[in-house]
């Protein structure tokens, strides 16, 4: 059985990212998330915000968001951002995020709802069948089992 698929990339902790103890202010950790999330749409969807938001008129805003910061990432530090998606639906999907330290450590980890919406009516729409195709190449069906076993839980 093949390990399912992530988007990765990285990132280096850079002087603007951090506190005055050298470590991420953790809104940056908000915004390199973003960042990933813009990077994933754009090389591994093949639908880049400047299209989705121009000639698509969609957006894909955050629905909801929860973040477990674990350890902290220091100026300098080249972060590994992956990327999976334990839900999928025709409008909306729930991604886990996880960002990594150099030895593979983790630093903090992220779960996200984005919805597919028409930004001229500001309401949901479907994502475009050739997204949501290349969406599902990176649905972690573990991760998805988790998710469903503690929602049915709570």
């Amino acid at each position: 059985m093949t390990a399912p698929a992530s988007f990765r990339n990285t990132v280096r902790v850079r002087f603007k990212d951090c506190d005055a103890a050298g470590i991420v202010f953790f809104p940056r950790y908000v915004e390199m998330l973003n960042d990933l999330v813009e990077d994933w749409f754009r090389e591994a969807l093949d639908w880049p915000f400047e299209r989705m938001h121009g000639a698509d008129r969609a957006g894909v805003p955050t629905a909801d968001l929860q973040c477990r910061f674990v350890a902290p990432s220091r100026m300098g530090e080249v972060l590994t951002r992956e990327l999976a998606v334990t839900r999928l639906g025709s409008s909306s999907c729930t991604l886990r995020v996880r960002f990594l330290g150099p030895q593979a450590d983790l630093r903090v980890e992220f779960g996200q709802r984005l919805v597919c919406v028409d930004t001229q009516r500001i309401a949901p729409r479907p994502f475009p069948a050739p997204v949501r195709e290349a969406m599902a190449r990176f649905v972690d069906e573990a991760a998805a089992a988790a998710s469903a076993s503690v929602r049915s839980h709570s």
